[in-house]
C-alpha cells in the first residue's frame, strides 16, 4: 500500500490460516487472519489475527500485539505466564517458545519484525 488508511479491526473479514496438527495440545482451535501492510523487504507485517478457544503452542516471531476482543493465558517456557485480554498490549521476543490457552475466541492486531 502506497498510502495511509484506516481498517476497524472487529469487523474486519479474516481468511484461514490452518493451524499444523502438531502444535494443537488440545481442542479443535481455528486460526484465521489478514496481513494489513508488509514492508517491501517482507521484515515488517502488519496484520490481524483470530483463535478459537483451545490449547496450542508457538515459536514467536519478534512481535507487538494488542488484544481486540478474547482471553488468552499464554505461558513463555522459562519466562512469565501473560493473562490478555481486550486492550492488553503484549510484546513476544523472537524464539519465545509459548503455550496459548485460549479461552474465548480472541482477536488481535499485531506488528510483526522479522
Amino acid at each position: 500500500m502506497t498510502h495511509s488508511f484506516v481498517v476497524h479491526i472487529p469487523d474486519a473479514e479474516l481468511e484461514p490460516e490452518p493451524l499444523d496438527p502438531a502444535q494443537i495440545v488440545s481442542g479443535t482451535p481455528e486460526v484465521t487472519g489478514k496481513v494489513i501492510w508488509e514492508s517491501e523487504d517482507g521484515r515488517q507485517v502488519r496484520g490481524i489475527w483470530q483463535i478459537t478457544p483451545g490449547v496450542v503452542t508457538d515459536t514467536e516471531a519478534n512481535e507487538l500485539f494488542v488484544v481486540i476482543s478474547g482471553s488468552a493465558t499464554i505461558e513463555v517456557e522459562a519466562g512469565p505466564t501473560l493473562h490478555v485480554g481486550p486492550g492488553d498490549m503484549t510484546v513476544l521476543r523472537e524464539g519465545d517458545r509459548t503455550t496459548w490457552t485460549v479461552h474465548e475466541t480472541l482477536r488481535k492486531a499485531y506488528a510483526i519484525s522479522l
